[in-house]
């Protein structure tokens, strides 16, 4: 790729107000496309050597073969991408963006402990710009690492949408209600607010977990997400003690008990699962609901592996988080890619189990699903250009003997040579273009953490 591209393409970087964006046209052209969607019906995802990319506004409105210069229309700007791999960005299914004012403190504690001690008490100090500031590091680090749309639970999620709208990143927040925390009614009134607050941000319903929530809380937020034909999403079964103190109180497990009050009755997303029983599995299969797994985190926290391949089996559709980045500690997609397939075949002793091809497509298209976000699922016309463009001429991508197999088990961030969201360039090159410079926004977050911790 060349370092010197036409000042035109100066008008695809960046965030930008929405009604610019409607009439300029791009070509990413001379690329390897990989579309990962194809991989739910030929299990290999559609490889198209020398392909190319349209964009108009948002959208993509071409991804195929070459074509000729006669049979193409004219462009507003051109960029060749010389024969490097051009795919779907990276869906980061279950974050924390916020809480990268606790990362690398108090390492070594168990989950519970990290919670009560260090995570609970300082959360109490945060406010509204302490949130906006944290969010804008996790949204480079994102960015950095191919991630293009990103699954927030965190809470004071209006900050959290200015920081991404500012600097073009495409969010969905999960609500996080508790007995300690918002309320059913607060739930409402985010969800109306945003219905209409930017097309880069969008809410889910949802709640911290079963073991924070109560029973009566629960029915209520059902009802609520009923109304409305809405899942509902939540931590669930991450670890085992959690899981053995529900079936204790209950005689259920996590699942079957939010079952019984009606939580998965439209489906949902459960992040972490890594302690769910065959029975849970078919019960999750059957409501249509997906599990998150977050093998960086869970391994960090000794939390336990999740059994990936009996969840695939039971017809789940799985997917990636990184969690928080106080947990894991990095955002860094391509180390979830190495872990969510190496430990399945640690723990199952097949070096067969989850290939790379299935390893990409969780980390894509099937998370866009979990996300609830139809348009952000496939390299097609007619879907948003939530692109990634892969560095192929660096010795770890070499030599060419499957570009899959490399993306998933030799690629690394060094590799990204372009992240893109709803048709702007918001990274390249290692150069940041979202509206402000990384040196202020990580002077900001240092700010935030003097402030917390002082």
């Amino acid at each position: 790729m060349p370092d010197m591209i036409t000042a035109q393409l100066e008008s695809f970087r960046g965030p930008v107000e929405h009604p610019a964006r409607e009439t300029r046209t791009l070509r990413l052209y001379n690329a390897l496309l990989v579309d990962p969607a194809a991989y739910a019906t030929r299990h290999r995802a559609q490889q198209t050597p020398r392909g190319e990319v349209w964009i108009k506004g948002e959208n993509i409105t071409y991804a195929g073969p070459a074509v000729a210069e006669g049979e193409r229309p004219a462009f507003d700007a051109e960029y060749d991408l010389g024969g490097n791999l051009l795919t779907c960005g990276f869906k980061n299914a279950h974050a924390h963006s916020p809480m990268t004012f606790l990362r690398s403190r108090s390492d070594g504690l168990p989950l519970d402990r990290w919670l009560k001690e260090i995570c609970f008490p300082a959360e109490a100090r945060l406010n509204g710009e302490m949130v906006h500031a944290l969010t804008r590091v996790a949204i480079l680090e994102y960015l950095s690492s191919g991630i293009t749309s990103v699954f927030d639970m965190y809470f004071n999620a209006r900050s959290m949408a200015r920081a991404s709208v500012e600097m073009g990143m495409r969010s969905v927040y999960c609500g996080s209600i508790s007995d300690f925390m918002s309320s059913v009614e607060e739930q409402a009134e985010r969800y109306r607010y945003f219905a209409d607050y930017h097309e880069l941000a969008s809410f889910r319903f949802g709640f911290h977990a079963q073991y924070t929530t109560s029973a009566p809380l629960l029915r209520d937020l059902a009802e609520l997400a009923a109304s409305l034909g809405e899942p509902l999403h939540t931590h669930l079964s991450e670890t085992e003690s959690e899981t053995l103190s529900c079936i204790e109180q209950t005689g259920m497990t996590p699942a079957a008990y939010l079952d019984s009050l009606g939580i998965w009755d439209r489906g949902g997303t459960g992040f972490h699962g890594v302690w769910l029983s065959h029975d849970d599995m078919r019960l999750l299969a059957r409501r249509g609901v997906s599990v998150v797994s977050c093998p960086a985190s869970n391994a960090k926290l000794a939390s336990g592996i999740a059994r990936v391949t009996d969840m695939r089996e039971a017809g789940i559709n799985v997917v990636l988080g990184t969690d928080g980045p106080a947990s894991n500690n990095a955002l860094d997609f391509f180390r979830e890619m190495y872990l969510f397939t190496v430990l399945q075949k640690l723990r199952t002793r097949d070096p067969g189990a989850v290939g790379p091809d299935g390893v990409l497509y969780a980390a894509t298209t099937a998370g866009a699903r979990a996300m609830g976000l139809p348009t952000c699922q496939a390299l097609e016309a007619g879907q948003a250009a939530d692109l990634l463009v892969i560095d192929l001429d660096q010795p770890n991508m070499q030599p060419h003997a499957d570009t899959i197999t490399n993306l998933v088990y030799s690629a690394s961030k060094s590799n990204v040579l372009m992240t893109m969201v709803a048709g702007r360039i918001l990274y390249e090159h290692g150069r940041f273009h979202v509206g402000a410079e990384p040196e202020q926004i990580y002077a900001d977050a240092n700010a935030a953490c003097s402030q917390l911790f002082t």
